[in-house]
C-alpha cells in the first residue's frame, strides 16, 4: 500500500494527512454528556493516530459551549493557536476540514483536531429539549415559519419537485433507505441492522409528503473525531496516512424562495471545486459517504457530484448500486438512515471514509477487483435544507 497520494495537493505547500479517526459511544447513550462524548472521541482518535495530545495546535468544534470552540477546547485541556467554529449545519465538518487543510498547508497549524458529540436522542427522551424542527421566529425565515414549514417539509418539497421534473418515483427513493439498511447490517455500531424492504418504507407513517418515517434519518446519540496533520507528523504516526487530495465548499440559501432550483443542491459546486483541487473526476472515486438525513438527499447529491446526469438519480440508485459490493458503494456504514445521526453527521462521513481506505471496516469493508482496497473516497456533507455543502476527497 502506497502512502503517496495520486497528486500533490497545493503544490509548494505542506501536504495534509488524516492521522487518526474514532467514534465515541454511539446509538443509545443515556449516561453521558456531550462534553464526555467529545472527550471520548478525542482520546480515541489520538490513540488511533499514535500521537500525543501535545501535538495538537488547532481545534475545530461547533454546536456546543457558550464560546465554541474555546469552551470545548478548555474541557479537553487544549489551548490551540488556531480555532474554527464554523457552523453551517450538516456540512460543517467538511467545511471545517477544508479550512483546517488550508491552515495546515499555510503553516498556521500543524495538527488540527475536529471533534463532535451530541446526546440529541437522550435529551429528547429525558425532556431536556423538544423535537420541533421549525426555524425562523425572526429574520427572513419568519415568513415561512407561520405555515409550519419545518426542516423535513423543506426537504419534502424539494423531493416532490424532483419527482415532478424527472419522474423520480417513491420506490426509487425507498431504494436508498433499503440499501443503506443492507450496508448497516455489517456494521456492529449501527442502530438498525434488520433487513428492510421497499414496501416497508412505503407503508410507514407519513411524516411530510412524500416522506414516510423510513425516508427520514434516525435520531441517536454519539460522537466522533478526526485528527488532520501536516506531512511532518507522518513518520511518527501509528498507521499509514490517508491523504487529503482536495476540498470544496459552497453555500446556497436559507429562505426557500431564494433557492433557484429545488432539484440542484450546493454539492454541484462544492463537488466541482473538490475535483478540480484534487485533479480527479467522479470516475476516480471508489466509494462515497454522503449526508443522508432524507433519502432524497442521497439521490440528488449523487447527481450533483457527477455520478450520474441530472434527473437520472432515480434509475441510478436502483439494482443495488449503492451496496457495499455495488457499482458505487455509498454510505457503507448505513448512513444517517440506519447507522447513527446525532444531530450533525458530517464528521462521521470522514471517519467512515478513512476506515474504508485503511481496510478497517471489518465485514463492511469495500473491496475492488481482486480484493484490493479502495484508493479514493469522497465525503460530502449537506447543511440546513440544502443550504450548504462541503466535499472532501481522500486517498491512499
Amino acid at each position: 500500500m502506497s502512502s503517496t497520494p495520486r497528486r500533490t495537493p497545493r503544490s509548494g505547500t505542506r501536504k495534509v494527512a488524516v492521522a487518526g479517526v474514532a467514534l465515541a459511544d454511539c446509538g443509545r447513550v443515556d449516561d453521558a454528556t456531550p462534553y464526555a462524548l467529545h472527550a471520548q472521541a478525542a482520546r480515541r482518535a489520538l490513540a488511533d493516530a499514535g500521537l500525543d495530545r501535545t501535538v495538537i495546535d488547532g481545534f475545530a468544534s461547533a454546536g456546543l459551549g457558550t464560546l465554541a470552540p474555546v469552551e470545548v477546547a478548555e474541557y479537553l485541556g487544549l489551548r490551540p493557536r488556531w480555532v474554527d467554529s464554523t457552523s453551517v449545519g450538516g456540512a460543517t465538518w467538511e467545511v471545517m476540514a477544508a479550512h483546517a487543510v488550508d491552515a495546515i498547508s499555510a503553516g498556521h497549524a500543524s495538527a488540527v483536531l475536529l471533534v463532535y458529540g451530541s446526546t440529541a436522542r437522550a435529551d429528547i427522551k429525558a425532556g431536556r429539549r423538544t423535537s420541533n424542527l421549525s426555524f425562523g421566529a425572526r429574520g427572513p425565515l419568519q415568513f415561512e415559519a407561520p405555515y409550519g414549514h419545518t426542516l423535513v417539509a423543506k426537504y419534502a418539497m424539494a423531493a416532490r419537485r424532483h419527482m415532478h421534473e424527472y419522474g423520480t418515483t417513491l420506490e426509487q427513493l425507498a431504494e436508498v433507505a433499503v440499501q443503506a439498511r443492507a450496508n448497516a447490517a455489517t456494521n456492529p455500531d449501527a442502530m438498525f441492522r434488520d433487513p428492510l424492504t421497499v414496501d416497508e418504507v412505503l407503508s410507514g407513517p407519513m411524516i411530510a409528503d412524500p416522506f414516510t418515517k423510513l425516508h427520514c434519518c434516525l435520531r441517536s446519540d454519539g460522537g466522533c473525531a478526526v485528527l488532520l496533520v501536516a506531512e511532518d507528523h507522518v513518520p511518527d504516526m501509528a498507521k499509514e496516512p490517508v491523504w487529503v487530495l482536495g476540498t470544496g465548499t459552497s453555500v446556497s440559501h436559507t429562505t426557500m424562495s431564494e433557492w433557484d432550483d429545488f432539484t440542484v443542491s450546493p454539492a454541484a459546486l462544492s463537488g466541482r471545486r473538490a475535483y478540480a483541487d484534487a485533479g480527479l473526476s467522479p470516475a476516480d472515486v471508489d466509494l462515497a459517504e454522503i449526508y443522508d438525513a432524507f433519502t432524497y438527499m442521497t439521490l440528488v447529491t449523487l447527481e450533483d457530484l457527477g455520478f450520474c446526469a441530472k434527473g437520472e438519480g432515480g434509475p441510478f440508485v436502483e439494482k443495488g448500486r449503492l451496496l457495499r459490493d455495488g457499482a458505487l458503494p455509498v454510505n457503507t456504514d448505513g448512513g444517517g438512515l440506519s447507522a447513527c445521526h446525532p444531530g450533525m453527521r458530517g464528521l462521521f462521513l470522514l471517519v467512515e471514509a478513512v476506515r474504508q481506505l485503511r481496510g478497517e471496516a471489518g465485514d463492511g469493508q469495500v473491496r475492488k477487483a481482486g480484493g484490493r482496497l479502495p484508493e479514493v473516497a469522497l465525503a460530502s456533507g449537506t447543511g440546513g435544507w440544502f443550504c450548504s455543502s462541503g466535499t472532501v476527497l481522500l486517498g491512499r
